[in-house]
């Protein structure tokens, strides 16, 4: 997760030089140019959108076919690998003691209040992108937690952040730590851990954005949303919210009217100007929101669907809005509300906007799709034939659609208006994923609960 809350587990860029391919706009119907990213360099890579425009990545693995290497990963997280250039980061939190293992698709029964909490190390590790081949590792922290988690969850499941500056992780339990790309510390910032919902734990991952970095942190006695000076570590500024434990990731939305930071919240989505003063928000959400909000052709996307909940709403927002922009009962769309699908939201993964098109993973492994701009449906829940937990949020390129489950099966999906899966994909039968994958030019890097994969040529 990003990695996200414990059922959930988690689960999340500066302008670079970019080569450019055309590619073709189907929900606007025109032809327009999209960069190939070389670099990954946050929670669902630039913009959190999951996508990539490189022509040349994989579409076939197993366990051992077209794999360029994979690396043991010390240590229990849910966190994404990034990428930046050459360099691969991850990060984990190592135990001193012996730890419950994991659940595969546990939801309720999972809160451990009273369970051992021994010491724990978090490291960051780099790794070359070529090899596999560990080029330093950085212990952040050594303490033991203050708060418990949710058996599912890890102590890791925060997705760290890059700029080629610099590489930022920020964990709930231990505080904020800044490097640079050679292993260095620059600044690190403790933060108190507060109580989380049933001691569930954190997941919500950090964003960059020109010189700050921001931090969401929802939970159950003091949440808040703090930006930073990304080169010092000093607090800029810091806002209440009116709100409990969440595990979304916030997003700042560059749109053609302004720049602002939408955060997700079970009470409301709020928006955020860059000094922390409230432009909108919007109720209705599900009890528990999880997903990372994002934008795509002019329309951000919102959406929070807590499995127990009958309203689970999946949001398409216009740029612009100001007030309570709250739908009233019955309501699909509004001036500043594009469209609504009220019980359309997935739990855990967030959605996906590729070729004009809105795909929902649920997370029992079915599969709908949505037009983006109108909301209308082009195909309902149909069911991926093996597995039933899902947790990371699916990706897509070349045309394809990728679903990867926790049992490290990665359903591929032909990306259009009716339903087609084109295969399944296999890795290792001890394999535990529920970390969201990382793409990087022409390679899948897809993080297990034991090791990290690099799907693709190396050479």
């Amino acid at each position: 997760m990003s990695v996200r809350h414990p059922n959930i587990a988690i689960m999340r860029c500066s302008t670079i030089s970019l080569s450019l391919i055309l590619t073709f706009g189907i929900g606007s119907g025109a032809l327009r140019a999209q960069p190939v990213q070389p670099n990954w360099p946050q929670f669902r890579g630039p913009g959190g959108r999951g996508i990539s425009s490189s022509k040349h990545l994989p579409e076939r693995w197993s366990d051992k076919e077209n794999i360029g290497w994979k690396s043991e990963i010390p240590g229990r997280a849910w966190s994404s690998p990034i990428v930046w250039g050459e360099r691969v980061f991850v990060t984990t939190a190592i135990s001193s003691g012996e730890l419950e293992e994991p659940k595969k698709g546990l939801y309720m029964g999972g809160e451990r209040p009273n369970a051992e909490r021994p010491d724990f190390q978090w490291k960051m590790l780099c790794l070359d992108l070529s090899s596999g081949k560990v080029l330093w590792e950085h212990v952040l922290a050594k303490a033991t937690p203050t708060q418990p988690k949710h058996v599912k969850n890890s102590y890791a499941s925060e997705t760290p952040v890059t700029d080629g500056e610099r590489v930022v992780a920020y964990l709930g339990n231990a505080g904020v730590y800044c490097l640079d790309l050679k292993g260095h510390s620059v600044w690190s910032k403790p933060l108190t851990a507060p109580k989380t919902r049933y001691g569930w734990g954190t997941a919500a991952s950090p964003l960059l954005h020109g010189e700050r970095l921001y931090i969401l942190n929802d939970n159950d006695e003091d949440s808040y949303l703090m930006a930073l000076d990304k080169r010092t570590g000093k607090q800029i500024w810091r806002v209440a919210r009116d709100e409990k434990s969440n595990w979304a990731t916030p997003f700042v939305w560059e749109n053609e009217k302004r720049t602002e930071i939408v955060t997700a919240g079970s009470g409301k989505v709020r928006s955020y100007d860059l000094d922390g003063k409230l432009r909108w928000s919007l109720t209705g959400m599900s009890h528990i929101t999880i997903a990372t909000p994002y934008a795509e052709q002019g329309l951000l996307y919102v959406s929070s669907g807590f499995v127990m909940d009958k309203s689970r709403p999946l949001y398409a927002i216009r740029p612009g809005a100001e007030g309570d922009i709250s739908l009233q009962p019955g309501q699909t769309n509004s001036p500043s509300i594009a469209w609504c699908q009220p019980t359309a939201a997935p739990y855990n993964p967030t959605t996906l906007v590729y070729e004009g098109r809105l795909s929902v993973l649920h997370d029992r492994g079915e599969l709908s799709a949505y037009n983006a701009r109108t909301g209308a449906m082009l195909y309902d829940r149909q069911k991926l034939p093996e597995g039933l937990h899902f947790t990371a949020s699916p990706w897509a390129y070349g045309d394809r659609i990728f679903c990867l489950n926790e049992d490290g099966i990665t359903f591929v999906v032909q990306a259009g208006d009716r339903f087609e899966l084109l295969r399944t994909n296999k890795l290792a039968p001890d394999d535990m994923c529920l970390a969201t994958p990382a793409l990087a030019g022409d390679r899948l890097l897809i993080r297990s609960s034991a090791r990290l994969y690099c799907v693709g040529s190396t050479k």
